[in-house]
């Protein structure tokens, strides 16, 4: 269980992996071409930290928990603003490695009207992190309570050694949390990382690349056909989710309402894992962990940027009726 954790550790969680700065750019029509020499009005243009770190750390710590960042950005403008951006937001920033011969990670992150979204996307320092980065860094992640690792398909240099990776840390003591990205991949190398994960729950459309199976039970008995013993889920998006804490054991989440018009759908996902950790890092049931998440995944749809809307934890136990 993840309430077996060490209580007494500085950190409640390490979020690991993709680390970026989000240039949001809303409305903009993507069912229309760019064009030459075509300029095309939009609202305020805004600037924000994105990815898994920033999303689901930000979330996290916004709701109390003791949140550390273990990551790379460049020695550049993006990459300072990123420190100070996760200073300000109570991030312990000390797992950010600044690299001088890699560049910040950036993406331009455009939204239309509907709230659907479209990328463009210059990978840089979290791709050139590898074993090395994170075996070294095992102090870190023995003095945290949890450790959540996205995208982890987006991680090249990782990859091979990824289930190595997850066991040495899971040795610490600390807690292992996974999440997937870029269409989900397949099995490979994910059937060798299940049987060192504590809590692992990817979106519908990942899982289903990732399994070819398209009935949410039947995804997550193929995770636990591959070696998964821990706490697994399916995240569907309007449709809520639904948990698997332990094998035969099943938690159905309904949706939660935003609270506000749906704006920008970027980092949904990772708002729910975050509240799905910090519900379970606090001890809740499965289900109210699982409302907590929807909750927090709900309100950040309400405005550009996957933080912007984030609230404490009494804001969003309040959004999902736990209050």
């Amino acid at each position: 269980m993840l309430t077996s954790s060490p209580q007494d550790r500085p950190f409640d969680c390490v979020v690991c992996g993709s680390c970026t700065v989000d240039v949001l750019v809303h409305p903009v029509d993507l069912e229309q071409p760019i064009g030459v020499e075509t300029l095309h009005r939009v609202d305020p243009i805004g600037l924000a930290v994105g990815g898994m770190v920033s999303n689901a750390g930000i979330t996290m710590a916004r709701m109390g928990m003791r949140v550390a960042a273990h990551s790379a950005v460049g020695d550049d403008r993006w990459g300072h603003l990123v420190r100070a951006e996760y200073q300000r937001e109570g991030i312990d920033p000390r797992g950010i490695d600044q690299r001088g011969d890699w560049p910040t990670s950036v993406t331009v992150v455009m939204v239309d009207a509907a709230g659907r979204r479209s990328f463009v996307h210059s990978q840089g320092a979290p791709k050139a992190m590898d074993k090395a980065d994170y075996l070294g860094a095992l102090e870190l992640f023995a003095s945290s309570r949890a450790m959540l690792l996205g995208y982890y398909p987006l991680l090249p240099r990782l990859l091979d050694d990824l289930a190595e990776v997850l066991q040495a840390i899971r040795q610490t003591g600390c807690l292992t949390a996974l999440d997937a990205a870029g269409g989900g991949g397949s099995m490979d190398p994910l059937r060798e990382l299940l049987p060192h994960l504590d809590v692992y729950c990817p979106s519908l459309h990942e899982a289903q690349r990732q399994t070819g199976q398209r009935e949410p039970r039947r995804i997550l008995e193929g995770y636990r056909a591959a070696g998964a013993d821990g706490f697994l889920g399916v995240k569907l998006g309007a449709e809520g989710a639904l948990l698997s804490p332990a094998a035969g054991s099943w938690v159905t989440i309904p949706p939660v309402v935003p609270p506000g018009k749906v704006v920008d759908t970027t980092g949904a996902g990772d708002a729910f894992f975050a509240g799905l950790l910090t519900g379970l890092l606090r001890g809740d049931s499965p289900f109210d962990a699982g409302r907590l998440a929807a909750a927090a995944g709900a309100r950040s749809v309400t405005a550009a940027g996957a933080t912007t809307a984030a609230a404490d934890l009494a804001g969003n136990r309040g959004l999902a009726g736990l209050a």
